[in-house]
């Protein structure tokens, strides 16, 4: 019979269904006007603008429904002047129907290059066993150049899952295929906090293997091939990087798949400083396939660091801001990894993994947010170790920067937010929402998490901390976290 907390889970899991389906119709009937627009006109002379025609329409600027109005779109920047009046020397014999007109919609956090790069590698999300993940490798390399797969271009995969799986993987399950063996293989878990790797990247590491890892962990049973968290640094150098190229063709098919369900921006959680230079370059190329508006959040090439002087100086541009830099306070619930107050109820010799500690963590926020750089925070929390954590570095910014003022309307002027926010204590869930700091939140992760949640954390956690989106108030973040959850929430 279910428990409280997985009734509790199922609750929140139809009613987010709900939404998600609402929000399905709505896309749908989106994308259906764009397939047959109302009316549809483009300029003979220059094809530079496209004029869309509706019943209904309700301009900003006037009071009263307008029976017949246009809107045109200047195609190189994106924005819509209207006319209120159809006027037939400039639209011609004009035919108009019923319908909406809505605006794109943002992802309040996602992953835009990564996204990308996935689009380019193996589906991994499913996989019910280590024998399917071999044969869905097998099925991508079908047709390959050799080097594909060699030490200069290693094969890429995301979103297995060891409680799909039915228990951890190791670099010895990939071998049992021989199309597999010798190839360089890294395939990062579906919340991408733990990497799975083949035979020939184990030999490049050093062995043995270190005892412990701060912050991370190298999993040894049921043997080695899988790094979590700080310990994936052992493997991340030796993989070889995409090129520029590369980037910008993951770029490319990741804009247009966002495109194609609706989605016009993105707050993007974490991008190296390089990667927004070819953002900004991108967007600024004639015709660029750069066509989202994205809210970037700097991340430092040394995770959980502060690097002013590597902040690119980028003049400003309409699709690219960047004001805001990311920090990681702990790992994901999946891996045992989001840090707990309390033991994991069924792993009770660990309770997770801070990335960093408190003080270095609070240093981090005085410093980011803080003249000359000001930047608005943004912290991955999960367990609710790490989001107290992640709330006494924030209280304690908050009285730095104004000594003068309660914290919430310091917090009204900097933003601080917390992002997840999945596994909060309740005395923090009220500080939380009394001093108004964000809540950043992937609703797709209750339902993601809703078949083992119960089974890390007990009945008694899940059911007090765990998913506490109403207990927030208003204020709330929404995103899909793609391409850990699907983008179409």
């Amino acid at each position: 019979m279910p428990s409280q907390a997985t009734n509790f889970l199922l609750w929140w899991g139809l009613r987010l269904s709900l939404v998600a389906g609402c929000l399905a119709v709505v896309l749908r009937s989106f994308q259906q006007q764009q397939q047959q627009p109302l009316f549809q006109e483009a300029s003979p002379k220059t094809n530079t603008t496209r004029t869309f025609c509706y019943q209904g329409i309700r301009p900003s600027s006037h009071s009263r429904t307008i029976p017949d109005a246009c809107l045109t779109v200047d195609l190189a920047t994106g924005l819509f002047t209207s006319d209120v009046v159809p006027r037939p020397e400039v639209h011609g014999e004009v035919e108009v129907r019923k319908g909406y007109a809505l605006p794109g919609l943002w992802d309040g956090h996602g992953h835009l290059l990564q996204y990308g790069e996935f689009l380019h590698s193996v589906d991994l999300f499913g996989a019910a066993s280590a024998a399917e993940v071999r044969e869905r490798l097998a099925k991508y390399l079908d047709g390959k150049p050799p080097g594909v797969g060699g030490k200069g271009e290693w094969i890429r995969g995301v979103g297995w899952d060891q409680m799909v799986m039915g228990g951890m993987p190791n670099a010895a399950m990939l071998e049992e295929d021989d199309r597999l063996h010798g190839k360089f293989i890294m395939l990062d878990r579906v919340d991408v906090h733990c990497t799975w790797v083949s035979q020939v990247v184990l030999d490049l590491l050093p062995s043995p293997l270190p005892d412990g890892i701060p912050g991370g962990e190298i999993v040894r049973d049921p043997g080695p091939g899988v790094f979590c968290d700080n310990a994936m640094d052992l493997v991340m150098p030796l993989w070889p990087k995409p090129t520029p190229a590369k980037k910008r063709q993951f770029i490319t098919s990741a804009t247009k798949a966002l495109h194609a369900v609706g989605l016009v921006g993105v707050h993007d959680a974490g991008v190296l400083p390089d990667d927004l230079r070819l953002y900004h370059a991108m967007a600024l190329e004639p015709s660029s396939p750069f066509t989202l508006r994205v809210y970037a959040m700097l991340e430092c090439p040394v995770r959980n660091s502060f690097c002013p002087d590597l902040i690119p100086d980028l003049p400003p541009n309409p699709h690219l801001t960047l004001r805001a830099v990311k920090l990681f306070a702990d790992g994901a619930l999946g891996s045992w990894g989001s840090a707990l107050l309390a033991p994991y109820s069924d792993r009770p010799t660990t309770s997770g993994s801070l990335l960093l500690n408190a003080s270095h963590l609070t240093h981090l926020v005085h410093s980011w947010s803080s003249p000359p750089t000001s930047f608005q925070v943004a912290i991955h929390a999960i367990g609710d170790r790490a989001n107290r954590l992640a709330l006494d570095a924030i209280l304690s910014a908050l009285a730095s920067l104004c000594p003068s003022l309660p914290a919430r309307e310091c917090q009204a002027l900097h933003r601080f937010r917390i992002e997840h926010a999945q596994i909060i204590h309740p005395a923090d869930q009220r500080r939380m929402r009394d001093v108004g700091v964000i809540p950043s939140i992937q609703p797709t992760h209750a339902t993601s998490d809703m078949a083992y949640a119960e089974r890390r954390l007990g009945r008694e956690r899940t059911r007090t901390e765990a998913y506490r989106m109403r207990s927030f108030g208003g204020g709330l973040v929404l995103g899909s976290d793609f391409p850990v959850e699907p983008r179409t929430y």
